[in-house]
């Protein structure tokens, strides 16, 4: 069963007695799908919006060991994170890519011996030995737009980039090749409960255009994969709020505007918190912010304010004069919510980013953490339930299958550097991917990493249920192009029409609703609600 099975018959064939039902389709739900399938069992996830839609497509674009939270002294969490970078390095090439990091100093000794110190620290954990000193000079050489009069030298050390949203897709795709089942737009109405009052399964409705209605399903064991919405699945079991949201706000600018070839450090000029300005999928993203976020959660997606836009900028002016950065630059933007252990602490930033695994009433709750860890997470909620299921946990040797060699994806219109690209996002469904491209297809998007197969084949073969799923999280060609990528949409108008079967007025509606999506939460001013 894959994700682009017909949707009328996986709603068929959702009766069925499940040994796990995963609430939550973020990359920590994905990450237990993935385990749980290699365990045998008969495993459905559901996901109340799109595939990665919350947190998961909304991160920094980091898979890294979090160089800024040695200063706050969680060592032990940097030192995990670290280790898990260089595993999924070494099992997901391509997907999950190593990028180098400037850390630029003033020419304040204490700062310089403090920067030393930290990227040695940052190294031994993994352990390899690959950061360096840079003088000014290199600096500027590696990054000329680094023009400010207070840079004295930079450290350079090493973290990885991905695509956080492709990361989610591959894990549910091969999860539902090895025989789960995965469903977007269901929504979870009400956790079931058996005689004893232990969680027995989940009520769902179909959120999905298609309008299936309602089912109530069992399962030995709920798995609340939830992110940042898990509280609100605990309170129906009358369980405190132990979660503190935090928004983080990111601005993508166009590569002309600030061509970057490693990312940078930043700590802001204000408050010293820890930013980057990374080069991603041919453009330049810089954040992220680290907020309390009270808003409730179901009153719509989070957004950058203008307040956090400010300070974005504010911190990009100070690293990058040259490039007088300003929002008539930004390309667009995006925020996403965290899900924070709530503990002591006054400012957000000095909160853990702990992982945390509760049973409550039968159903076990994965939450806290980061995407980075999304493996060992899997494992530890795996193994809280492994005495309900009678199992003894088998840990995956790799959650992301092997590449298929390059004869077996290679394409006569492919160069090398592009056939990687895909199969690092794709896998094993690559060489289906080209074979479902129609002539030109298989060209960049106007200059970008991204080809227009990968819409048809998405639209095809990867549950897309509307057009923002499309341009915001299958590609991201919603916030790597002006305007939402307007340009783009007469060419996706033929592809729906042929692979999802829109007509005309099903298509002005999703227009409709991704204009307004688009404006109000990813554009370079949003507006919320």
């Amino acid at each position: 069963m894959n994700l682009n099975q017909d949707r009328k018959e996986i709603w068929q064939n959702l009766q069925q007695d499940w040994d796990i039902i995963i609430i939550g389709g973020g990359i920590t739900g994905a990450g237990v799908f993935r385990l749980a399938v290699a365990q045998g069992l008969r495993v459905l996830l559901l996901e109340q919006h799109d595939f990665s839609s919350g947190t998961s497509s909304r991160s920094s674009k980091l898979v890294h060991g979090g160089f800024r939270y040695l200063r706050n002294r969680q060592f032990d969490i940097t030192r995990e994170s670290v280790r898990e970078r260089e595993a999924l390095l070494r099992e997901a090439p391509a997907l999950i890519s190593p990028l180098g990091f400037i850390l630029p100093y003033t020419a304040s000794k204490a700062q310089r011996r403090e920067f030393r110190l930290g990227v040695t620290i940052y190294d031994l954990m993994a352990p390899k030995w690959q950061h360096r000193r840079l003088s000014r000079e290199a600096v500027q050489s590696l990054a000329p737009q680094m023009s400010a009069p207070w840079l004295a030298g930079a450290y350079l050390y090493y973290d990885a980039v991905m695509d956080d949203s492709r990361m989610v897709l591959r894990l549910l795709s091969e999860g539902c090749r090895a025989g789960g089942t995965a469903l977007n737009y269901a929504r979870v109405e009400k956790l079931l409960r058996a005689q004893d009052g232990k969680v027995c399964g989940a009520a769902l409705s179909d959120q999905s255009p298609a309008a299936l209605g309602s089912l109530e399903l069992r399962a030995r064991v709920v798995i609340n994969a939830a992110g940042p919405w898990s509280d609100a699945l605990r309170a129906q079991l009358n369980q405190p709020e132990r979660l503190r949201p935090q928004r983080g706000s990111h601005l993508i600018f166009p590569r002309e505007r600030l061509p970057l070839q490693y990312a940078v450090t930043l700590l802001h000029p204000k408050d010293k918190r820890a930013m980057f300005a990374i080069p991603w999928e041919g453009t330049t993203l810089i954040g992220t912010t680290d907020l309390d976020h009270p808003a409730p959660l179901d009153l719509g997606e989070p957004y950058c304010t203008q307040a956090e836009a400010d300070y974005i900028l504010e911190a990009a002016t100070a690293f990058f004069p040259s490039a007088r950065l300003n929002q008539a630059d930004v390309l667009s933007s995006f925020a996403g919510l965290r899900p924070i252990i709530r503990g002591s602490a006054s400012d957000p930033s000095a909160e853990s980013r702990v992982h945390v695994v509760w049973e409550e009433d039968g159903m076990i709750t994965i939450t806290g953490g980061k995407l980075t860890i999304f493996r060992k997470m899997a494992e530890d909620a795996l193994r809280k339930a492994a005495p309900a299921l009678g199992i003894n946990l088998t840990p995956l040797n790799r959650y992301y299958e092997a590449l298929p060699k390059p004869s077996t994806a290679q394409h006569s219109d492919l160069c090398a550097d592009q056939t990687l690209y895909l199969s690092g996002r794709y896998g094993f469904a690559l060489p289906e991917l080209l074979k479902a491209a129609k002539p030109g297809e298989l060209s960049p998007v106007q200059g970008l990493p991204t080809i227009r197969g990968e819409m048809r084949y998405a639209a095809r073969c990867e549950a897309v249920q509307h057009l923002d799923d499309l341009l915001l999280r299958r590609t991201r060609l919603g916030l790597l192009l002006p305007d939402g990528a307007r340009a783009e949409l007469p060419a996706l108008r033929d592809i729906t029409r042929e692979e999802l079967g829109w007509d005309d007025s099903r298509w002005e509606a999703e227009v409709s609703r991704y204009t307004k999506i688009y404006t109000q939460f990813y554009s370079s001013a949003p507006a919320g609600n």
